[in-house]
């Protein structure tokens, strides 16, 4: 495929899209009817549908029965965290495989025109960004993910929560199953502006961010408190009514969606003519950009609200530029202040 049909390459090879990131139309005024028809279908397929079959598959084929959940033993546990490490090898190491070993599309559409096994540093474990991400990936945040996923189903067999059957609450389910994703964007948002903050980010979030140029291991490379603290979106459901399937969809969002936003690429080739798109290039603007785009995709956005958003474009450069300068003039304001009295 033609990058170059959909975006604009720089000199230092960096590929950018010509089409801005929008907000999910529904906050559209006047409404839009017909924009959010068609946002549905992509709203739904792949991604979403695809984290709900994997719940389905984890609850049918992985959860143990409510009799063994009830107590906490080695052997259901590990199990659970030998499912996980196994799930993110196979989806995260497919696509580093393809697009990041064998780079089966070269660099097109890829964000930052370098790939990380071409940047070596100091900052990252062996000096290694992929060891790096993969081995936080694996010993620390899946671990956190495991521990949450563990005490959901230790409280539903407990009967700890409220919990709903689907053949007594099918509408509120599906309802709840729709806007799962608008919960994770949420709570995304505010735990990840959180760890934004100076002390958190110098000991917490720094980790994450070392890679600036994210590839699919840098997904889940974490701090064990960020990875606790992203994963905790589960735990929403031991406060509202709930059901486990929904519980691990919601988990699985944030599991397997993470690899959404670091991916890389803003499509990834499937064949010579169809490609499956990211949406990666909202966060990774704020991997390049560091104080913008906390949120995810706009689902709910909490970004444009707070002043936050950065849509890709060069007006939006200008607003993020504003921004750092206005609060660059306040700190000299004080600092001035200071050395007055």
């Amino acid at each position: 495929m033609d990058d170059l049909k959909y975006g604009t390459r720089n000199k230092r090879g960096d590929w950018a899209p010509n089409a801005t990131v929008e907000i999910a139309p529904f906050w559209a005024w006047p409404p839009a009817l017909g924009r959010v028809l068609r946002w549905l279908p992509e709203y739904l397929w792949p991604w979403n549908a695809f984290h709900m079959a994997t719940a389905l598959a984890y609850w049918y084929l992985v959860v143990p029965d409510v009799e063994t959940a009830r107590t906490l033993t080695p052997g259901w546990i590990l199990w659970l965290y030998a499912v996980n490490a196994l799930a993110i090898f196979a989806m995260y190491g497919g696509i580093e495989l393809f697009y990041y070993i064998k780079r089966v599309q070269g660099t097109r559409f890829k964000f930052n025109g370098k790939f990380p096994a071409e940047q070596p540093s100091d900052v990252f474990w062996f000096k290694s960004q992929n060891i790096d991400n993969f081995l936080r990936s694996f010993f620390v945040t899946i671990p956190m993910w495991t521990v949450i996923e563990v005490a959901i189903l230790w409280c539903h067999a407990n009967g700890i929560g409220t919990w709903l059957a689907w053949s007594d609450h099918p509408v509120y389910l599906a309802l709840l199953v729709f806007f799962a994703p608008f919960i994770h964007e949420v709570h995304f948002f505010f735990i990840h502006r959180a760890i934004h903050w100076p002390p958190l980010y110098k000991w917490i979030h720094s980790v994450h961010h070392n890679s600036i140029n994210p590839s699919p291991w840098s997904s889940l490379s974490m701090h064990p408190v960020e990875g606790f603290a992203y994963f905790a979106v589960g735990l929403w459901h031991l406060v509202i009514p709930s059901n486990p399937i929904v519980a691990l969809f919601q988990l699985n969002i944030a599991g397997f969606g993470a690899v959404n936003g670091h991916i890389g690429f803003d499509k990834l080739e499937l064949t010579d003519e169809t490609a499956l798109d990211s949406h990666a290039f909202t966060h990774y603007l704020h991997h390049k950009y560091f104080e913008v785009n906390y949120g995810g995709d706009g689902l709910i956005p909490l970004d444009k609200w707070f002043g936050t958003w950065h849509d890709g474009s060069k007006e939006g450069d200008a607003m993020m530029n504003a921004r750092f300068k206005k609060r660059k003039d306040r700190m000299k304001e004080k600092e001035s202040a200071a050395a007055s009295m």
